[in-house]
């Protein structure tokens, strides 16, 4: 089973949350942020490439301008390979571990997976962000030495940064899956 619904981030910026529920002991939350604005990659391009022509004006040096071409194209491939986050992606297994996955504008993927044994739960927390408070869903990790404390506290969706409407969503959904998990030892 599939559906898509639409949020807002923190900013107000449009988000589409993706869920998909392959077993109820298996599911997978998408978001996916707009895509790179061509009006916004224009702005930083013509800006750029203006001061190069105003300077190659002023100095009558031809580098000048090849080198604003230069440093505006690495820029704009750095930005797309290493910042531009288009969709995040969390999949929990029960019987496995939870997945994330980070898909940017380059089409490069950073995935990071913890197993079940080391996830002690999935919460929402808060923080102050630019003189805001704002929610992040999280996952709390047991400490290999004592389990009953938590050794690390990792964000998820670090990109998108969606509204708590959002979060709420995809927390419930995580909180049947653990507790189907938490219910299946004991009955085993």
């Amino acid at each position: 089973m599939e559906d898509e619904q639409s949020f807002s981030d923190i900013c107000g910026g449009r988000l589409s949350l993706q869920r998909r529920y392959y077993s109820p002991t298996c599911r997978e939350f998408c978001i996916s942020c707009p895509r790179l604005s061509l009006r916004s990659l224009t702005a930083v391009t013509c800006t750029v490439w203006l001061a190069a022509y105003g300077l190659f004006t002023l100095f009558e040096n031809s580098m000048i301008l090849s080198a604003a071409i230069f440093i505006t194209l690495l820029g704009l491939l750095g930005y797309l390979h290493f910042v531009k986050i288009d969709q995040e992606s969390l999949l929990i297994i029960d019987s496995l571990g939870i997945q994330m996955t980070s898909s940017y504008a380059s089409g490069k993927e950073s995935t990071t997976f913890f197993e079940m044994g080391q996830v002690k739960d999935v919460v929402i927390n808060e923080a102050i962000y630019m003189q805001k408070v704002i929610y992040y869903l999280c996952i709390l990790l047991k400490d290999p030495v004592e389990p009953h404390r938590i050794s690390q506290v990792v964000p998820v969706f670090q990109s998108a940064k969606p509204r708590l409407d959002c979060l709420i969503e995809v927390y419930r959904s995580c909180q049947e899956v653990l507790a189907h998990q938490k219910a299946t030892p004991a009955s085993a």
